[in-house]
């Protein structure tokens, strides 16, 4: 049986003043579309297309879950998850 692959994640615009979060099955398209402003919607209207932080699970649920928790937390709560993995707000669709 194959593993499937779900990525929780948030991308910022270029003065990180605006957040965005997701949930994909294929982290690199989703940042491609991002940054190519190809899917209409929140991340188009505020340029949000620098992948700041993500999670890697195996099951769709739990990614989802996530997902609904983090969208009702509070931006220095996001900030400070951003800041365990990613303290210089890099792009990191850059590694790929």
């Amino acid at each position: 049986m194959s593993m499937k692959n779900y990525y929780v994640y948030m991308i910022s615009n270029k003065r990180n003043n605006v957040l965005y979060i997701g949930v994909t099955n294929n982290l690199e398209r989703r940042t491609y579309e991002h940054k190519n402003k190809l899917i209409d919607g929140f991340s188009k209207k505020y340029n949000c297309n620098k992948l700041v932080w993500f999670e890697h699970t195996e099951d769709i649920r739990s990614a989802i879950l996530k997902e609904k928790q983090m969208k009702k937390w509070k931006r220095e709560i996001k900030d400070r998850e951003i800041n365990k993995i990613n303290p210089e707000w890099r792009d990191l669709s850059e590694d790929f």
